[in-house]
């Protein structure tokens, strides 16, 4: 400390702050991972606190004082017919319009064309694949439904394959339908959203009826109000592609 008061700090002081900051981030995730027994409910308790610190400082960034009336908080007694309407006032605190948006959204409240669907269970979704030298093992799973994979999907070796999605069973193009304009576009997936089944299904991008897809709308000419084209939009499933072999959907507008 005496050193530092007389002769100052290294010139590149800050930057090796910052840098030995931003590197204690990997070396802590790679204690976490490591880490075992007594030591690893000590460190995950400890953390736990930190991040529910974390949290409450987050939320009271984002929330702020509004007064609103409170009833408890009137006169007790008798009062005189003008001062009937006052009422004592409290201050609450709410979240911000943004923030409650933002919930809506991941609620992902859509006015679907089909709302309700038929439960589809595993048994009906996979097939088990019988493998090893006697086929006595049991642990994969054919996907007996239609799929979605991407164009840069490239399949796991066989031998370590949990889920396999057979080629003829994987499609990439909708036939959507514009409810405004009653006219159907043959257009690509992008992405599978949401499979109310489970989310399983979705990360697996299998399709069932009532699944919400992602279709690339740009040669429809789709612009926003600020004047740019929109490149994908989501639409819901309608049918039940395995039996019709192909995807019909309805476009969420």
């Amino acid at each position: 400390e005496l050193h530092r008061k007389r002769h100052g700090r290294r010139l590149d002081y800050d930057e090796r702050a910052r840098k030995k900051e931003a590197r204690s981030v990997h070396s802590r995730a790679k204690f976490a991972q490591k880490v075992k027994g007594l030591r690893a409910k000590l460190h995950n308790k400890k953390r736990y606190a930190e991040k529910a610190t974390m949290q409450k400082t987050i939320k009271e960034h984002s929330e702020r004082d509004t007064k609103k009336r409170d009833a408890n908080e009137g006169p007790k007694n008798a009062v005189p017919a003008y001062l009937l309407d006052r009422e004592g006032t409290s201050h609450a605190k709410v979240l911000s319009n943004t923030i409650k948006q933002k919930r809506k959204e991941k609620a992902g409240r859509w006015n679907v064309p089909v709302p309700k669907v038929r439960p589809v269970g595993e048994d009906e979704v996979f097939k088990v694949m019988r493998s090893g030298k006697r086929n006595k093992k049991q642990w994969k799973r054919m996907v007996a439904k239609v799929t979605y994979v991407g164009d840069t999907f490239t399949r796991k070796p066989p031998k370590y394959e949990r889920f396999i999605r057979p080629a003829g069973l994987r499609m990439k193009k909708a036939h959507v339908t514009h409810p405004e304009l009653q006219t159907t576009f043959s257009l690509d997936i992008i992405a599978v959203k949401k499979n109310p089944q489970s989310s399983m299904y979705t990360s697996l991008g299998v399709i069932t009826k009532g699944t919400v897809i992602e279709v690339n709308v740009s040669e429809l000419g789709l612009v926003t109000p600020a004047g740019k084209v929109v490149w994908g939009k989501y639409a819901q499933v309608t049918n039940n592609p395995e039996n019709d072999g192909c995807i019909n959907a309805v476009l969420l507008v």
